[in-house]
């Protein structure tokens, strides 16, 4: 059961507006057995009229991030959950793959944090974010990142329990730092 936080920039949120996202992103409801998370909406008008849906829905084992860009609102709500239903069905189909190979139960990774920027002045942290680390393979890390559109993940280990970082090269190929422990 999806819960609904849907907010405007530079915009109005109509309850016509509200009620068309909120029938859209409920198909997605079909994949998940009755879980209660809050899906957060947030459409933005630009002055060139185009309009942007940004879509984020946090569930303990997975985050489903997904944003577009169209010149009409209604089309970009459409083309959001299209996104968000194809990267669902995606990690549907790897985590039966995976558990038909291993025949195991299958741990995924919470929500990792965001980069935190620089500046030329030196640096300086703007933001921190906790998340908790559960175990799972470079591969399903790999996974999560993608779906989360991030350029890194930081994961345990299944296997090792290690603290371990996987990351998208600039040839588009992905990288894995294993870290020690002591």
């Amino acid at each position: 059961m999806f819960k609904f936080n849907v907010r405007g920039e530079n915009i109005e949120v109509t309850q016509a507006i509200r009620d068309y996202a909120i029938k859209k992103i409920s198909k997605l409801e079909k994949y998940f057995d009755d879980q209660e998370v809050t899906a957060h909406v947030n459409l933005k008008v630009y002055s060139d009229k185009t309009a942007k849906v940004e879509v984020t829905i946090p569930f303990s084992f997975l985050t489903l991030r997904a944003e577009e860009t169209s010149p009409d609102l209604y089309g970009s709500i459409d083309l959001v959950v299209d996104k968000l239903e194809r990267q669902v069905r995606k990690y549907k189909t790897k985590i039966n793959r995976k558990s038909r190979e291993k025949a195991s139960e299958v741990l995924i990774a919470s929500v990792p944090g965001e980069e935190t920027s620089d500046e030329d002045e030196g640096i300086q942290i703007v933001r921190t974010k906790r998340f908790a680390l559960k175990p799972m393979d470079s591969e399903e890390a790999v996974l999560q990142m993608n779906m989360l559109g991030h350029n890194f993940f930081v994961f345990e280990d299944a296997e090792t329990g290690g603290i371990n970082i996987v990351y998208q090269r600039k040839d588009q190929k992905y990288g894995l730092i294993e870290t020690d422990n002591f």
